[in-house]
């Protein structure tokens, strides 16, 4: 399988959980900006949303959007305890947690990345993100290493990713230390140490 992906993007959670299954699979960058892959070819023609990430199966199909690659990565690696089982109700508190991440925190960061954004939208953008940061923050408060205790799962995938992006774009996160200490945790894993390297970020 292929993972069409840019870089620190949020492609490296599916990237991490790749890794973490122990699946074997080809990384292809796509620059978002030109919408051209890394061997030249339109990537519209590959993923018409044009944004990552994509992962190419072996037999064809291409799965988009990220809370939905890293579950059936998950599912197709059971042994890996990535996610819970299809059905149970740990499942859905995980399916819970990734909308959540997806829908209230990724999404209000486009302000943050715009150059062109007004100071009042970036304002409303750091004030949502840390409002967000602060309820995941008083998740972890209880000593527990990961989102749902102490196995790693594919939404601790996602929010380090997340986490990730508020250095480079200056969002103070010293408000929440549990967060913080997440993150040290999640980038120590060896698994998350190698996707880092291979996107040259690490």
């Amino acid at each position: 399988m292929k993972l069409f992906y840019s870089t620190a993007a949020c492609s490296l959670s599916p990237h991490i959980v790749l890794r973490e299954a122990g699946v074997k699979f080809d990384l292809e960058l796509v620059d978002l900006a030109t919408h051209k892959t890394a061997n030249g070819v339109d990537y519209t023609t590959i993923n018409p949303k044009g944004y990552v990430p994509a992962l190419l199966l072996d037999n064809g199909e291409l799965l988009t959007e990220g809370p939905a690659i890293v579950q059936y990565i998950a599912d197709q690696n059971p042994q890996t305890k990535l996610a819970p089982a299809a059905g149970t109700f740990e499942r859905v508190r995980l399916q819970e947690m990734l909308n959540f991440i997806s829908t209230e925190l990724h999404k209000q960061f486009p302000p943050l990345f715009n150059p062109t954004s007004t100071e009042e939208d970036r304002a409303a953008a750091v004030e949502k993100v840390q409002s967000r940061l602060s309820l995941l923050d008083k998740q972890l408060g209880d000593g527990r290493s990961y989102l749902f205790g102490e196995q790693f799962s594919v939404a601790d995938a996602y929010l380090f990713v997340i986490v990730n992006w508020t250095f480079f774009l200056k969002v103070s996160i010293s408000n929440f230390p549990n967060i913080g200490a997440f993150y040290q945790r999640v980038a120590q894993r060896d698994k998350v140490k190698e996707a880092l390297r291979a996107e040259g970020i690490g």
